[in-house]
């Protein structure tokens, strides 16, 4: 949702000021990245000449206000944007994979937004691939159907058939509006592989909008775009050094961007099983883990393949 909104900024440059003016309204700035030293949180990894120009940013979504532990993080996706811009990778990180949390042992990914807020959930994901966060964009889901109607509804590819909350989701392209829409990515239960069918489910909601938003019926109509860009922002949180002129700054390197520019991967993992204390985890792929790390640390995932492997 932020990514798209962060493009539309930038591909609507005749009503750049009137967008610049809804975005400082409405976005809010959190202490949202670790601070060296403090609760035992480390310096971040060093970026390498490679990968100088790039950008991680870390998106979480999640039902509870912005920032605050005790909420678990739904979304964890980090975004990596290529030095030269050209190309943007969404890396799905599943709630369940099992990882070392700092301070608190192993257990799930998200549990680290649980013991401590975003700060805590960015000093795991820097320990597991070993690439600095840039920046974190918090966005929980009231905009969310506002966002999408917004547009005039998407029309995004179902997958795998399903029904939930009174809607029914057939194979093949399903135009959905904004309630049909959040029904859809949020259902896990009734999928064949839980939270790892759901990412799959976001992503394909997120193209869908990306490719909506960025079509001439919504950049050309300034009623449209105000109203998408106002749903987008009003629920959502970054971090203090992510001032609106470097997302404006960010969104206008990005004006150029694409459906075909973006691609999609999960963190690799080889399986499920149990955890000690008897939750389902996703059983980290230790190799391919730290070929992703490679691959990010680098500024080289054009190069890099999806060698996620599920049952």
């Amino acid at each position: 949702m932020a990514l798209v909104v962060l493009v539309v900024v930038g591909g609507g440059a005749a009503y750049l000021l009137f967008l610049n003016n809804t975005v400082s309204k409405n976005v809010k700035h959190q202490s949202l990245l670790p601070t060296p030293g403090v609760s035992g949180a480390e310096p971040a990894p060093t970026k390498k000449a490679a990968a100088k120009e790039a950008q991680n940013i870390l998106f979480i979504g999640s039902d509870a206000r912005a920032g605050l532990a005790g909420a678990r993080s739904d979304v964890i996706v980090l975004m990596h944007i290529a030095g030269d811009r050209k190309t943007v990778t969404l890396v799905h990180f599943p709630r369940d994979l099992y990882v070392s949390v700092p301070g608190h042992g192993k257990d799930k990914i998200n549990a680290a937004f649980a013991y401590g807020g975003a700060p805590l959930l960015v000093q795991t994901l820097q320990d597991l691939v070993g690439v600095p966060v840039d920046h974190v964009a918090i966005v929980d889901f009231e905009g969310f159907q506002n966002m999408t109607d917004a547009v005039g509804g998407v029309n995004v590819y179902v997958e795998e058939p399903s029904s939930n909350s009174g809607y029914t989701y057939s194979k093949g392209y399903q135009q959905m509006g904004g309630a049909e829409a959040l029904a859809f990515v949020r259902e896990r239960k009734d999928l064949s592989e839980g939270d790892i069918s759901r990412g799959r489910r976001q992503q394909a909601f997120i193209k869908a909008l990306m490719l909506k938003s960025l079509s001439r019926s919504v950049l050309t109509n300034p009623v449209t775009l105000a109203k998408f860009v106002d749903a987008g922002t009003a629920n959502l949180t970054v971090d203090d050094a992510f001032t609106v002129s470097k997302m404006r700054s960010e969104a206008a390197s990005l004006r150029s961007l694409r459906g075909r520019d973006i691609a999609f991967v999960t963190a690799p993992f080889t399986g499920f099983g149990t955890s000690p204390v008897g939750a389902s985890i996703d059983i980290v792929d230790e190799p391919g883990m730290r070929t992703l790390g490679e691959a990010l640390q680098n500024d080289a995932m054009g190069t890099y393949q999806d060698v996620t492997h599920t049952p």
